[in-house]
C-alpha cells in the first residue's frame, strides 16, 4: 500500500515538474510591438475621381523607443508609397518615396501633411468621395500593424510634382 502511493505521488510530481518546466519554456504572447505605441489622430484623405491621393495625419509614438513604419496597404488603391517631399536640383519640392519608411521617435508625434511627409495613393481603385471613409493598415519593421480609419475631404492643395515623373494624375 505504500509502495503504490509513492509510485502515485512520484508521478504526481513528475507530471507537475514537466507542466511547471513547459510553462517556463513557452514564449510570452504578450510582447510589446512597435505598433502598440503608435497613435494617429486627425487622419484624413484627398477626395479624388482617379489616378491619385493621398493620406494624412499626425502619428504619435507613445513609446519608449523609436519605431518605422515601412509600408502602408489600403481597398482604395493598388499601389501605396510612403512619401516625402523634398527640393531638387533646381530648386522644386517634388514628391518621392522614402527610403526606409518613416522613422518615428520615442515619444514624439510625426506629422503627415500636405507638401510634406505622406501616405500617397497610386492607382485608385475607385474614386475617393468626400464624406466617404478609406481604410489604411500601416505595417511597421515589426511587422506589427495598425489600422486606422480616415475620412475623405475635399482639398485643393497637395498637387506637388512626383520626381522622375512631372505628368502623374493628382486626381484633380
Amino acid at each position: 500500500m505504500i509502495t503504490r502511493t509513492n509510485a502515485r505521488f512520484g508521478a504526481l510530481a513528475l507530471i507537475a515538474a514537466l507542466a511547471l518546466t513547459g510553462c517556463a519554456t513557452t514564449p510570452s504572447t504578450n510582447a510589446a510591438t512597435e505598433a502598440d505605441g503608435v497613435t494617429i489622430t486627425d487622419a484624413w484623405v484627398k477626395s479624388a475621381d482617379a489616378g491619385m491621393s493621398a493620406a494624412f495625419g499626425e502619428l504619435s509614438n507613445t513609446g519608449s523607443e523609436d519605431v518605422t513604419v515601412v509600408s502602408a496597404t489600403t481597398k482604395a488603391s493598388s499601389m501605396i508609397e510612403l512619401h516625402e517631399t523634398v527640393e531638387n536640383d533646381s530648386g522644386e519640392m517634388v514628391m518621392r518615396e522614402k527610403d526606409g519608411g518613416f522613422v518615428i521617435p520615442a515619444s514624439v508625434s510625426f506629422m503627415l501633411e500636405p507638401g510634406g511627409n505622406h501616405i500617397m495613393l497610386m492607382d485608385l481603385t475607385a474614386p475617393l468621395v468626400a464624406g466617404d471613409d478609406v481604410t489604411v493598415t500601416l505595417t511597421f519593421a515589426d511587422d506589427s500593424t495598425l489600422e486606422f480609419t480616415a475620412p475623405v475631404k475635399d482639398y485643393s492643395g497637395a498637387n506637388e510634382t512626383y520626381e522622375g515623373d512631372e505628368d502623374m494624375d493628382m486626381g484633380n
